[in-house]
């Protein structure tokens, strides 16, 4: 008879809710070798497991970071582990002065065949399966373990665990610049547009200087501009060549960031100079300070900047393509015209963006056909 395959480890237990809990660090390649993933599925009318599908793309960008050099990875996986694991306390004198919490030891997980597995993934299913596609199988990964073969324990914690807010959207582009090493695709998207963010607000000589708002802002200081509308306005530009930042993205060679900056500064520099009126007031009393008016403009830079791409003058040009279009917009009074919208009706949803957004660039076109 063949002799149970077992997988040992020193690990810390400790004791919640009338629950053994352990923490211990497995190699990556481990996890699936002793945990199986509960699909969310129905047998029979029946409700079973509790984890949804495979999201092949998360999988893939985890495994590219993973693979991406000597990696920092501590995000735990949290397994649900059936009572027939072991533990055994180690023996020897104990430390004077500590702390009491756990009892180290060794723990004893016996190694089953896929789907008859000792161990659950209850939190990080994608982490683990990239772990194991990743180059380093070795890779030193924490895990917390609780003991409970109970399917509604199980979901209890999946729910408990997965239910917490997730990080605001602007605390993670505020902090995006600071960060090297190589980030999943859509965040590495949002870096660049980050930094450029943060120079635009920091720079004496910026249009939006000391009007951006940001998550690490004191109270006291309430700026008028959203970092996310700037930033995704800026995201869309580099997205294609034929964007105004687009243009100064070469990939594999880097980017020519200071020509980005200057094209922002030359651009929204006659925006705020074409609409004094409505530059630097809150988004209540200016439609141009609201998101949806920065995004609209924002579209609207990547086509003026670029037919004015080649002129002697650019800066001039610029400022009279803007000051042909002036007379047409409603960012503080009256109402669209072609929209059937007033000026305050204008809102920060997708709607509301892109007819803005296609107003805007219909009309700037046609203003030029007339004037050439």
């Amino acid at each position: 008879m063949t002799a149970r395959e077992h997988l040992k480890i020193r690990a810390v237990r400790a004791e919640q809710g009338g629950a053994g809990v352990f923490a211990f660090f497995l190699q990556g390649s481990d996890i699936t070798r002793i945990a199986d993933i509960s699909r969310i599925r129905r047998e029979e009318q029946e409700l079973r497991g509790f984890q949804r599908g495979v999201i092949r793309e998360h999988v893939k960008q985890i495994t590219a970071f993973l693979d991406s050099g000597p990696v920092l990875f501590p995000n735990a996986i949290i397994l649900a582990m059936a009572p027939e694991i072991e533990f055994a306390s180690a023996r020897g004198r104990t430390p004077g002065s500590i702390c009491e919490v756990g009892d180290a030891g060794t723990l004893t997980i016996p190694i089953y065949p896929e789907g008859r597995r000792a161990a659950w993934i209850v939190d990080g299913q994608q982490r683990s399966l990239a772990l194991a596609e990743a180059r380093d199988r070795s890779i030193a990964v924490p895990v917390i373990g609780f003991v409970s073969a109970d399917l509604a324990i199980q979901r209890e914690q999946f729910i408990l665990v997965n239910k917490a807010k997730p990080l605001p959207t602007r605390l993670i582009n505020e902090l995006l610049p600071e960060v090297t090493v190589l980030l999943p695709r859509d965040l590495a998207a949002r870096q660049l547009p980050s930094a450029l963010c943060e120079a635009l607000n920091t720079d004496p000589s910026s249009p939006f200087y000391g009007l951006i708002r940001r998550e690490s802002d004191r109270k006291d200081k309430v700026g008028i501009v959203t970092d996310s509308a700037l930033i995704e306005t800026m995201r869309m530009s580099l997205k294609t060549p034929a964007g105004a930042l687009g243009q100064f993205k070469h990939n594999g060679r880097g980017n020519d960031t200071e020509a980005m900056y200057e094209a922002l500064l030359l651009y929204w520099s006659a925006v705020r100079d074409t609409f004094p009126d409505a530059w630097g007031k809150p988004p209540i009393e200016s439609r141009l300070m609201h998101s949806a008016g920065i995004r609209a403009m924002g579209a609207l830079m990547d086509p003026i900047m670029l037919r004015t791409d080649g002129v002697s003058d650019r800066v001039a040009a610029v400022r009279t393509t803007l000051k042909r279009l002036a007379p047409y917009c409603a960012w503080t009074g009256g109402s669209w015209k072609g929209l059937g919208i007033d000026w305050n009706d204008i809102q920060s949803t997708s709607q509301h963006i892109s007819k803005l957004s296609d107003h805007l660039m219909h009309l700037e076109r046609d203003l030029a056909r007339g004037a050439a």
